[in-house]
């Protein structure tokens, strides 16, 4: 896992200015993926902890979103990078780097999870200490938002990201994963490619039970 998320850190170490430029105004243009996290930031208000980790934040432009959303929001990611250019774009929010695995996060303390595309890189058989990671920060009825590349195919696709390899998803295949963490999912949005790439886009809303 660590050769695998160095390769990963250098990666994005590498593309910070072009992929903020990129991705920090996406959401304008993706109606579904906006929505998604609105309404995981309304769930969350709910549970009365506002507490929040956008968990492979990059640029921090997300965990800006779920502050002006009335959420406790700080960011998380691999890239030392990019958690510099957090901290520059948003000095007001708190940015560290951590790795997924062993997030700096006392157990069962956050009303919620964010994880935006942030584990499409994760090798299938790492994924389950991923998951089981982001359950112990989440305190009971906490919420996780997963977005991720999905296929209409019955295994995980491996394929050639444009940073670093990145795998797709059947949702049925990782909402069984979310079930195994101790996560009930309870919502799914899965809508046409915007990309040329042909995946679906995929949201999955689940629940700590």
């Amino acid at each position: 896992m660590l050769r695998h998320q160095d390769e990963t850190r250098a990666a994005y170490d590498g593309v910070v200015d072009l992929y903020a430029s990129m991705f920090s105004s996406q959401l304008e243009t993706r109606p579904f993926a906006r929505n998604m996290i609105g309404t995981f930031a309304e769930l969350v208000r709910g549970t009365g902890n506002l507490r929040v980790a956008d968990v492979g934040c990059g640029p921090g432009h997300l965990t800006a979103m779920l502050h002006d959303l009335g959420l406790d929001a700080f960011g998380l990611d691999l890239s030392p990078a990019m958690v510099a250019h957090a901290r520059r774009a948003h000095p007001a929010l708190r940015f560290d780097e951590a790795r997924m695995e062993a997030l700096p996060v006392e157990d069962a303390a956050l009303g919620g999870v964010l994880a935006h595309y942030s584990m499409i890189h994760t090798p299938p058989g790492e994924l389950p200490a991923l998951l089981a990671e982001q359950v112990r920060v989440l305190a009971p009825g906490g919420l996780l938002l997963v977005s991720l590349f999905g296929t209409e195919g019955p295994e995980p696709v491996r394929f050639d990201h444009k940073v670093t390899p990145a795998y797709s998803w059947p949702a049925d295949r990782f909402a069984e994963l979310l079930a195994g963490a101790g996560l009930v999912t309870f919502a799914r949005l899965l809508h046409d490619p915007a990309t040329e790439r042909g995946f679906l886009d995929t949201h999955l809303l689940a629940r700590r039970s």
